[in-house]
């Protein structure tokens, strides 16, 4: 297996198969013996002004309760300007083939390694075409066995190639949990600097449609206390594609969490490179009284949320986090020193969540600022039911984030 590992960095011939975004829904159904929960997820296309399209499933439980604006402004723009802009329009999980795609291109140390990323596509479809456009030693396909080939990717990121390791849904990555802390994290220290390990490792999580419990982990607060990790969310096609590149190209381990109900969130991306920083946070609405941190897919939810709260008077400052280990603190704390005021919104569980380390890190820093205790609102403390009635009372609801603020704000 070294001996392939070291063929890959001296394989750079592609093949003259043409670049494809294009999305075929009749194999986007999950056949891999490991993704039973993925047969039930339902998709829905979102697009930037917010109207919503049935995805994959027209039988969408309460499709009503996914309402998206990706525009980063206060006011909505129209469909026309929507429409007028430069750039092209791509899926979430289009945009992160594109950034992987392109920096394949870039650097033929770059390589794809997981269950079904190969002719297969990935069980998304973020890796599709790839296989037949680099190869089967560039995207390797990998028995199930995620300690085993998470364990790969390390020893080959030791060695100089970057490899991306995919998790079909990043529960499974707890397989490889030894991997990731005591490898992963640790060997660039433990080596005394002899060793870089630029490896990402990415996937699917999040609570879904009815994907029951093991299926439904976000494993954020399991991985951000090893040390010498990085972690990102995504949250729109145009900060998937640039975090993807920024992860790929980053010395350090990254971690990058993709929502799965967000892979078919549509937004128009430009068509120049474009890389984003792996370490701030994005300003999604300015505001004057309260700020409100999130990421992910309850970013969504928030600007839900905002909506309501503009009507009744209030000015919420909405922050997407992105990067939630090392947190941004200065765009952060700019705006607690704006606004005194603090709501995280998260869909992680509430004990020793990415919201309560995001409220100690406030309090030890900006504690003078605030005039208000900071509200965390988090995923309760019960495994995520499969009904879908009981599912969503275990998540956070724009409702709920009314309530907060209205209090936060008396």
């Amino acid at each position: 297996m070294a001996t392939i590992f070291r063929g890959l960095g001296a394989t750079t011939a592609l093949s003259a198969s043409s670049k494809s975004n294009s999305f075929d829904s009749n194999r986007f159904h999950f056949q891999s013996r490991r993704s039973l929960s993925a047969r039930k997820a339902t998709f829905l296309v979102v697009r930037s002004e917010g109207k919503l399209n049935p995805g994959l499933n027209s039988r969408a439980r309460r499709p009503d309760h996914f309402i998206a604006n990706a525009v980063a402004t206060k006011t909505d723009s129209s469909a026309a300007s929507t429409a007028s802009k430069p750039g092209h329009e791509l899926l979430l999980f289009e945009a992160l083939r594109e950034g992987l795609e392109e920096e394949m291109d870039r650097d033929p140390t770059v390589c794809v390694m997981g269950e079904d990323v190969g002719h297969y596509g990935g069980s998304y479809k973020v890796t599709k075409g790839l296989a037949t456009k680099y190869g089967d030693l560039r995207v390797l396909d990998t028995p199930i066995a995620e300690n085993s080939f998470t364990g790969m990717g390390i020893g080959a990121a030791m060695t100089g190639l970057r490899p991306i390791v995919e998790g079909m849904n990043m529960g499974f990555l707890l397989l490889a949990f030894n991997q990731i802390s005591n490898n992963c994290g640790m060997l660039h220290y433990t080596s005394g600097g002899q060793f870089k390990i630029p490896i990402v490792i990415r996937g699917p999580g999040g609570v879904g449609r009815q994907l029951g419990a093991e299926h439904s982990q976000r494993l954020e607060s399991y991985f951000q206390s090893i040390p010498g990790i990085q972690m990102v969310a995504c949250s729109t096609p145009y900060n998937a594609k640039g975090l993807m590149k920024a992860a790929i190209r980053s010395e350090n381990p990254v971690i990058l969490f993709e929502h799965v109900l967000l892979y078919n969130l549509k937004e128009r991306i430009p068509d120049e490179e474009y890389v984003c920083s792996l370490e701030e946070a994005e300003m999604v609405r300015p505001g004057e009284h309260v700020t409100i941190l999130t990421y992910s897919r309850m970013r969504y939810h928030v600007m839900q949320a905002a909506k309501t709260l503009v009507n009744k008077g209030y000015d919420p400052e909405v922050i997407d986090i992105r990067s939630l280990k090392p947190f941004d603190l200065k765009t952060i704390g700019d705006s607690v020193k704006k606004t005194h005021r603090v709501l995280i919104v998260e869909e992680c569980m509430r004990t020793g969540g990415i919201g309560a380390s995001l409220t100690a890190a406030i309090t030890e820093n900006f504690h003078d600022y605030l005039d208000a205790p900071i509200v965390c609102l988090s995923s309760q403390d019960v495994p995520t039911p499969y009904a879908g009635t009981l599912e969503e009372w275990t998540v956070v609801q724009p409702a709920q984030i009314v309530t907060a603020v209205e209090q936060l704000c008396q």
